[in-house]
């Protein structure tokens, strides 16, 4: 009798627990701040939200500006590999990469189109983001992705977060990688699977 009731609390105890992993996986990952609306207009001057794109997908996103002389053509590049490794695991349905400029004022769409043909990508589920005020975008990234977004004084450079960020289908941001030298791309890909 006594070992029959003790297989059943472990039992139970084993379904309990695997009742809160499957519930709470969110729970397990390092960051948990709600992202916030921005409205935006894309690369293709179509207008967008940022709720919109993250909308039943999950969201991988950087900020970045076109005449950025630093990180950000590397990180593009390395977004534009990222994508790649989420076509190859089969993922591509469930992510949407977001790019946000941090220099809405020079990064028209029509600029966005230019600085986005230089890399393989497909626009089907990268978006390049523009058309609020620098005070909005400045403001978003602050409170929304707890990074910096601020023009340097005297100069046309800006300071801004260089990671990737990942941000999961109910608007949460999770985590954040590497995103100028050496990404971790299988790591993003596992959180993404996990996510899913």
């Amino acid at each position: 009798m006594r070992v029959r009731f003790m297989v059943l609390v472990a039992a139970l105890f084993c379904l309990l627990l695997s009742g809160c992993q499957g519930e709470d996986v969110e729970d397990s990952f390092p960051m948990k701040v709600e992202v916030g609306e921005l409205d935006a207009v894309d690369q293709n001057g179509e207008e967008v939200s940022l709720a919109e794109l993250n909308k039943g997908k999950i969201v991988v996103a950087d900020f970045i500006f076109t005449n950025c002389d630093t990180v950000c053509l590397p990180m593009t590049a390395n977004m534009s590999k990222l994508q790649q490794k989420i076509a190859d695991a089969g993922l591509q349905d469930a992510v949407q990469l977001v790019s946000m400029s941090v220099d809405p004022e020079h990064d028209t769409p029509k600029v966005l189109t230019e600085y986005s043909s230089r890399y393989k990508y497909n626009e089907e589920n990268w978006s390049f983001l523009t058309g609020y005020s620098r005070d909005e975008i400045e403001s978003f990234a602050n409170v929304s992705f707890k990074t910096p977004a601020a023009e340097v004084e005297g100069s046309d450079q800006f300071v801004h977060g260089t990671s990737f960020y990942l941000v999961s289908e109910n608007g949460v941001l999770l985590k954040q990688y590497e995103g100028v030298s050496s990404p971790p791309y299988e790591e993003i890909i596992e959180d993404i699977e996990r996510l899913k």
